[in-house]
């Protein structure tokens, strides 16, 4: 990820990264890690440090460099992507952006320049992470009920989104393998680099990569006949029509939301119609409890524990 003049500095982060999750570099600070959890700081040598290093701040000129050589030195080739503020590179991992946002007469966002603050985070797959769950996701006929995955940020609705979406895809035994259509808006869940995902989302995955949801999810009812829609973060009641108008053409449905809980979702006024009717068969609630994530319960349609 980093230009070669660069690289003696990060050997040692390197040697972590089955626990790497991300990387953030700012201008006139020092470059932070984040390692299982644990907040680190990189000092001019390498060396992993508790506290931020002295004179150890990340200039404009690094992240320029680092910048281009992740856009392989052609910034127009990707300008459409930094315009939303992220960059998704080779394996998958996704790079944030920060800067000086250029708008069109209409407000809407032309370009990031003098970009200074970077997030790398680091992509894993985590396979079988759902495998506990599935018999409460499907019927005894072997069909799959629309599932809603709610977490607070950070907590791995992603990650279990991503391995439903490859059970779902190749089989398992509860349930034959269907054909999956993925709407990737910003490139998490397949991780698509030019095109390919480079997650394993399954043989019978369909991917349309960097696609808005409301868009994609009516392109690829229409282009792909879909058994199962998948999408990543519901935004708000158009997300939420769209998923809607899906289900009335026949997929089953599977998503992700925001949220602390079930109870506090259904309070909220932009989803709580859908939430309370019958878009979703199943609630799957993730919560964090002592800095680690699980699973607090799944629920059915109606809110009883299953």
């Amino acid at each position: 990820m980093f230009p070669e003049h660069m690289r003696d500095r990060w050997e040692r982060v390197a040697e972590c990264a089955e626990s790497l999750q991300e990387i953030r570099m700012r201008a006139g600070r020092p470059a932070a890690v984040m390692i299982d959890g644990r907040e680190r700081f990189v000092d001019t040598g390498g060396n992993l440090t508790d506290m931020p290093p002295f004179r150890a701040a990340s200039t404009t000129e690094d992240l320029d460099a680092v910048l281009k050589h992740l856009c392989q030195y052609s910034l127009y080739a990707f300008a459409d992507e930094i315009r939303q503020g992220f960059l998704t590179i080779q394996g998958g991992h996704r790079v944030g952006l920060a800067g000086q946002v250029v708008l069109e007469d209409d407000h809407t966002i032309r370009n990031i320049k003098y970009i200074r603050y970077l997030n790398i985070r680091i992509a894993h797959e985590i396979k079988g992470v759902s495998d506990a769950f599935l018999p409460r996701l499907y019927d005894r006929a072997g069909r799959f009920h629309s599932t809603l995955l709610i977490a607070p940020p950070g907590c791995g609705k992603t990650t279990m989104l991503r391995d439903l979406v490859r059970n779902l895809s190749d089989g398992n035994a509860y349930g034959p393998g269907v054909n999956v259509s993925v709407v990737d808006e910003r490139s998490e869940i397949a991780g698509s680099y030019l095109g390919m995902a480079q997650n394993d989302v399954g043989l019978r995955t369909d991917v349309l990569d960097g696609c808005p949801k409301r868009e994609g999810m009516m392109m690829l009812i229409r282009a792909m006949a879909p058994q199962v829609l998948a999408v990543d973060e519901l935004g708000g009641r158009d997300d939420l029509r769209a998923l809607q108008t899906a289900s009335g053409c026949g997929c089953k449905l599977l998503a992700t939301l925001h949220g602390d809980s079930l109870e506090e979702v259904k309070k909220k006024n932009s989803v709580s119609d859908f939430i309370s009717g019958s878009l979703f068969e199943r609630y799957l609630v993730l919560t964090k409890k002592n800095g680690r994530c699980e699973v607090e319960g799944i629920y059915d349609g109606d809110g009883a524990y299953v």
